[in-house]
């Protein structure tokens, strides 16, 4: 009974590690420089499905599948740009975290300052029309008020 006991665990304890492994990436290069090239690039490269993730850090399928995929084109030689070229002629511009300066991509790097700009505007233009405002709430006599004043104030000063 016990021998069954040792073999079942055993065999849980070998399937839970065997299972651990395959969820790591294990990847073998012919150099060097072709694994930090493969490195730099999935270090570059925005997940498509996570959005906030690069490549190397996210568990997505499609992340997996875009690591092997540049793992095959550096095991083939391809430098850097043209996998990279490979990736947006694919997935967009969007894959890449620095964007290149585009009239597509323009509203990405101008943005923040057009926001700040709008901002300040509206705040001077609310600074404006205060004092304008304040007077609105205090208004001043129109002309008849006015005569009709006058008119008072002189009858007051004959009696």
């Amino acid at each position: 009974m016990r021998s069954g006991f040792f073999a079942l665990l055993l065999t849980l304890a070998l399937t839970t590690s065997w299972s651990a492994r395959a969820a790591i990436d294990v990847y073998s290069f012919d150099s060097d420089a072709q694994e930090q090239t493969f490195r730099e690039l999935t270090k570059e490269l925005r997940c498509p499905k996570c959005q906030n993730q690069d490549i190397a850090d996210s568990n997505a399928g499609l992340a997996k599948d875009l690591r092997d995929k540049t793992y095959l084109m550096v095991l083939q030689g391809k430098d850097k740009q043209e996998i990279i070229d490979y990736m947006v002629a694919r997935y967009g511009n969007f894959i890449l975290y620095d964007p290149p300066m585009m009239a597509s991509t323009l509203i990405l790097w101008l943005g923040p300052f057009g926001v700040i700009v709008i901002g300040f505007c509206v705040v001077a233009a609310r600074a404006r029309k205060r004092p304008e405002s304040e007077t609105a709430l205090q208004p001043g006599l129109n002309d008849e008020e006015s005569r009709r004043l006058a008119a008072l104030l002189k009858e007051e000063e004959k009696q």
